[in-house]
Formats: structure tokens, C-alpha cells, sequence
């Protein structure tokens, strides 16, 4: 069975943020410790990693240190890309796939660009950057991706589709023409921040409204900030088929 795991289901700070002392920060609630937002798919026996931010490390340690296939990147802000040095040890034999828009590997070559100098030193990541065209679905081996454009306030992004699951995080508007993409999917992520309106995410009244039109047989949210309640409030505020995701949650989904 497919499986998707979530790694981090928190915003850009995680939760608890540091020198807060609110509901949210304060709970002892497992549910409440929020990594920042990433996502490990299991599918077809092969295991493809969304985003890889600042805690990349401590995440792959939690789950066993699975091996990875394809890393997925829906951005380049530094929550979602913060931990690619961290992949050295998937770069040990060979040059390590990531799938990206072409102002993400952009990005990518400015930051690190000794993970691209000709004549790489041992040690050092070895990238194989595959450029999406964000209109077109393509493979990972046999296993066909197709990307989902969305909002990030004024910034393109993408979430991902494999399957009968849709990935999407850091959404502020989706277009119709990805809304057809999704509609009645049976498993849908999508980001939530908080209840109250943000500039550049999805409020939770909005993440509820969009899950509506798109109709899947069961939602999960994840990116959350400390501004959503603590998880037994904030769980009461949603509709049957929606549930918050949690760090480390996994959950099966079909082909």
C-alpha cells in the first residue's frame, strides 16, 4: 500500500517558536511539536522525499534513515530547501535527482554553488536537477508526477499529485485550471496557517472553503503556525473529513 509520512507539518518557525510563550507553544501535546513542513511518499516501493528544509536531519533520523529516490521541491524558501546539504549521504555513489522549477534551480546554483563546480571534492552533495515544465506530468522511473501550480501571494510555486494524493503547501490562491486537476481525489494536503488571514498562506476558513470545491474523500492540513490553537481546540473546528496532520503521522492512500 501507498503510504505518505509527514515529516514536519509546521510553518517557516516551526512550533513551539522560539521565545513564545502562547497556548500553542506552551502545550504538551506531541501533536503541537511541528517541524518545518516536508513529506516522505512511499509509492510503487519507492520513496520520494517533498521539500527538504532545516530539519531534514533530525527527520530522516526519526523514520530510520530510509533510502530516497527523488526529491520533490515545491520552492526555494529556506523552510523547504534549508536541509539539501544534508543529503551527502544520498550522494555518496552517484549524483542525486532533485525535480524543481526552473527559479528554484536557479536558486539552488546561487546558494550552493559548490555542489555544481566542475571537479566536486568528496564529501560534497552531487545534484542531478531535472527542471519541471509546471503545464506537463513526468516520470520518477516508473512512477508518474504531475505538478500542480499554486500562489505563493505573487510567487509560482507548485504542489505535486501521485496518484490518488495531492500535495500542496504555501498556497495563498489556486487556479481553476488546478482545481481540475484534484477535483474528488481521494487524499488531499493542503496548507492552513492559521484562522486568522495572512498575506502569502492559506487561513484555515480558506484551506476549509477551497477544500470544499475540490471535494476529496478525506483532507489532511499541514504548514500551521503557533497561531492555529493548541490540537485538541483546533481540532473541533473541523468538518468530519478534515483532520490536522502531525509530525511523523502516516497515513495509506490507493494507486
Amino acid at each position: 500500500m501507498n503510504t505518505i509520512t509527514f515529516l514536519g507539518t509546521g510553518t517557516s518557525t516551526g512550533v513551539p517558536q522560539i521565545r513564545c510563550s502562547c497556548p500553542t507553544c506552551s502545550s504538551n501535546d506531541p501533536h503541537d511539536k511541528r517541524l518545518r513542513a516536508s513529506a516522505l511518499i512511499n509509492y510503487k516501493d519507492k520513496n520520494i522525499l517533498i521539500d527538504c528544509g532545516p530539519d531534514f536531519r533530525t527527520q530522516m533520523l526519526s523514520v530510520g534513515s530510509p533510502d530516497l529516490n527523488a526529491v520533490l521541491l515545491t520552492h526555494s524558501h529556506y523552510d523547504h530547501v534549508g536541509g539539501l546539504d544534508d543529503l551527502r549521504p544520498y550522494c555518496a555513489d552517484s549524483l542525486f535527482p532533485i525535480y524543481c522549477r526552473q527559479d528554484v534551480s536557479d536558486d539552488l546554483h546561487a546558494r550552493l554553488p559548490y555542489c555544481f563546480n566542475v571537479g566536486l571534492k568528496p564529501g560534497v552533495p552531487h545534484y542531478d536537477i531535472h527542471v519541471i515544465d509546471p503545464s506537463r506530468s513526468f516520470d520518477i522511473d516508473d512512477i508518474q508526477v504531475t505538478p500542480l501550480p499554486v500562489m505563493h501571494a505573487k510567487l509560482p510555486i507548485l504542489g505535486y499529485r501521485i496518484g490518488s494524493l495531492a500535495y500542496i503547501t504555501d498556497c495563498k490562491t489556486m487556479p481553476e485550471s488546478t482545481i481540475d486537476l484534484i477535483k474528488n481525489i481521494d487524499t488531499l494536503v493542503i496548507n492552513a496557517l492559521r484562522p486568522t488571514p495572512h498575506f502569502s498562506h492559506l487561513s484555515l476558513s480558506q484551506a476549509l472553503d477551497l477544500i470544499k470545491i475540490i471535494n476529496p474523500r478525506r483532507a489532511f492540513l499541514t504548514h500551521m503556525s503557533h497561531g492555529t490553537p493548541p490540537h485538541a481546540i483546533a481540532r473541533t473546528l473541523l468538518p468530519d473529513n478534515v483532520s490536522f496532520a502531525h509530525d511523523m503521522l502516516s497515513i495509506t492512500f490507493p494507486d
